[in-house]
Formats: C-alpha cells, structure tokens, sequence
C-alpha cells in the first residue's frame, strides 16, 4: 500500500432545523424538511492525525438554536483522537460552524487561506449580513494563534502532507478551501461548505449564504475536477452522508462513519 493512503472520518456533531427553500437561491417547490447536520473530519494514516474544521460548542449552539448531538471532543475520543495530539488542523474558513473549539488543539498547526483572513478581519465585516457567520472570539481566537506562529497560510493550491492538499474554492466565503484526500478508494474531497448539500453540486445551485454567486458555481467544476469520480465528493452538511457510507461501529451509525470506503449507493 502506498504511503500516502489515509482513512477518512465524518463526525457528526450537531444539527439545526432548516425547510428546503432556506437551501437554495433558487425557490425550491418541494418545501420539504433539509435539516443541517453538522460535521469535523478526520483523517487519520502514515503516523499523521490532521482534523478538518472544528465545529461549534455548546454556548454557540444555544445562541445560534442549533442542537448538539455530541461534543467534538467525544467524537473524536470515539476514533481514538486526542485533541492534544493533534498536530495540523485545516480550516475550511472562519464561519462559526467551522472555527470555534481551536484552543482544544493546543499543539496544533491551523491552516488558513490568506484571502479567509482577510476577509474575516476586512472591511466585508462592516456589513452585518456578510459577518452575522462568523464569531467575533472565534476570529480574534485564531489572530492570536498568528501571533502565536501557530497559523501556517496558504495561498491557491497547497499540500498539507502527501496525499493531502487544498485547494482555494472562495465563493461561500473568500477563502473557503476544500481537501483533497487520498485514500485506498481514490481521491476523496471534503467539500466542506463548497457544496452544503449534494443537490447544491449536482443540480448547480447554490446555497443563500454567500461571497461570490459565480466562485460557487465554478467551485462545483474544481470539485469535480480534484474528486476520483463525484460519488467522490462529500459535501460539508447533508445528512445523507451518513445513510452513504458506513458506520465506523454500530454505535455511531448516526454520527460517525468512513468516507475512505465505498458509499452504499
């Protein structure tokens, strides 16, 4: 096997309520229940642990009214991680969903697309309705970790460890980023919010809240693009991830599964 082959986790660790036409630009006549699920990744091989994204906690959650279904710790303890020992931890962009929890990962590296610093710290967060994603600890948080020389930043096209890269998106937020993984099933790409749901890259619309109508659009060809095929892609908050692929146990069919593996269908 080669070297740079990784097993890949999606862990759920919350969801919020949202009817279908919340989704989409576009109206969508179904007007049916598209609840959010909330995810971090984990991609584990070759003696490296690298975490992508780190969720919300609970006091964001009940300001926001969204719903923990478990805390990021204990998702993670169920892989058998331990925040500590994590050493690189990517971030897809600085939304709240995204970028809170960081100082758990207290020996970690925080990788970051220079454009998503900027945005976040720039003059886009005078408008309320561009910055009302974000939160204000969370960007101040990772400022610190600047200073600190815990941020490494990426501009366009970087490589993380072999077999692992990202790749500059923009569109949902200026800097967005997504991750190209290898695994022993091809080229997996966490999507994050590139793509919420699958319908967002399979039928090209997109999701209200966003930079740059056209980047999202595009990114959807770049996905495509970096995926081994677009059973490949794995968009950043669709529950149906986890009626896809399975369970690492039967414990955690509803919350934790391999995405290095073959979906269901």
């Amino acid at each position: 096997m080669s070297d740079d082959i990784y097993e890949v986790h999606a862990i759920k660790y919350g969801w919020g309520p949202r009817r279908s036409p919340e989704n989409f630009i576009a109206p969508d006549i179904h007007d049916q229940d598209m609840p959010l699920a909330y995810f971090v990744w984990a991609i584990v091989g070759n003696g490296r642990t690298i975490i992508v994204d780190t969720g919300f906690n609970a006091e964001a959650a009940q300001r926001r009214g969204r719903q923990m279904k478990r805390p990021v710790p204990e998702g993670l303890e169920t892989i058998g991680i331990a925040p500590d020992s994590v050493d690189d931890v990517i971030l897809t962009h600085l939304h709240y969903d995204h970028a809170g929890n960081t100082d758990l990962f207290r020996n970690a590296c925080f990788h970051l697309q220079d454009a998503e610093m900027e945005f976040a710290t720039g003059r886009c967060m005078c408008h309320g309705e561009i910055r009302h994603a974000f939160d204000v600890g969370d960007v101040t948080r990772m400022v610190e970790k600047v200073f600190e020389e815990k941020v490494q930043f990426h501009q366009g096209v970087d490589e993380i460890a072999p077999g692992v890269t990202v790749h500059h998106i923009g569109g949902h937020t200026k800097g967005l980023q997504a991750v190209r993984v290898r695994t022993r099933r091809g080229w997996v790409v966490l999507a994050s919010d590139a793509s919420h749901f699958y319908a967002h890259f399979e039928e090209n619309r997109a999701f209200p809240v966003l930079f740059n109508h056209y980047e999202v659009l595009e990114g959807y060809r770049t996905l495509r693009a970096l995926a081994s095929s677009p059973a490949h892609i794995v968009p950043g908050h669709d529950p149906l991830v986890l009626q896809r692929y399975p369970a690492l146990r039967d414990d955690t069919r509803d919350w934790v599964v391999r995405l290095d593996v073959e979906p269901a269908n």
